[in-house]
């Protein structure tokens, strides 16, 4: 059930980081989308334990995941706009 969850909560991360970031190179599609909050929330959870934020068992929540997608999302402008 965690991978499920992950899953949702990285969609709606997703979601949520193409609705705050400006720009016109953002992604598009369902399984773009959650691909990058679930790597959002991945990154967010690397980052917190590495800052001591989160102890080794734990993860970014919701807001974290959304941070993390947002940093992912705005690296990938950045790439498309050279392109």
């Amino acid at each position: 059930m965690s991978i499920l969850w992950s899953i949702i909560v990285g969609f709606f991360a997703g979601l949520i980081a193409k609705w705050v970031t400006p720009g016109d190179n953002k992604p598009s599609g369902f399984i773009l989308t959650t691909v990058l909050g679930v790597i959002g929330a991945v990154l967010a959870t690397w980052l917190g334990q590495a800052v001591g934020l989160y102890g080794p068992n734990d993860g970014a929540g919701f807001i974290g995941a959304i941070v993390g997608a947002v940093i992912i999302l705005l690296a990938w402008s950045q790439i498309a706009k050279r392109s």
